[in-house]
């Protein structure tokens, strides 16, 4: 799915790790992507933290697609920050399920949280 997902790799979005309800994705903060206000603007880290849940809930096998997502950003990123956002699967029930993503900045005074995404994935009829 990653490998074709313009949208993601355009951005410089890449995919670390997928599997089993997880996964892991990373960008760098580029002058395209900062606003007014001289941060990040919210739809990129928004973008990248979908794109790991995407990776997750699509981790085991059947098609699976955004039920819905909420963002709460807890600090700014700036340019030239490097990204990471950790999916994980929470639960999963029927054709539903639940994941946290964690968007954090990784730099050489350690990690510092941007945001927390939670997403809620449909499976739907067509196989991958």
């Amino acid at each position: 799915m990653f490998a074709v997902d313009e949208a993601s790799r355009s951005l410089g979005i890449e995919l670390l790790q997928a599997g089993d309800g997880r996964a892991v994705a990373a960008m760098r903060v580029t002058s395209a992507m900062v606003n007014g206000h001289d941060i990040a603007h919210g739809g990129y880290v928004f973008l990248l933290a979908d794109t790991s849940f995407a990776c997750a809930c699509n981790s085991h096998g059947p098609v699976t697609v955004a039920a819905g997502a909420e963002i709460t950003f807890v600090a700014a990123a700036r340019l030239g920050d490097y990204l990471v956002a950790t999916a994980q699967e929470r639960t999963r029930y029927g054709r539903n399920g639940i994941y946290d993503v964690t968007v954090h900045r990784e730099d050489a005074a350690g990690r510092a949280v941007i945001a927390e995404f939670r997403g809620r994935s449909r499976v739907i009829d067509k196989e991958v």
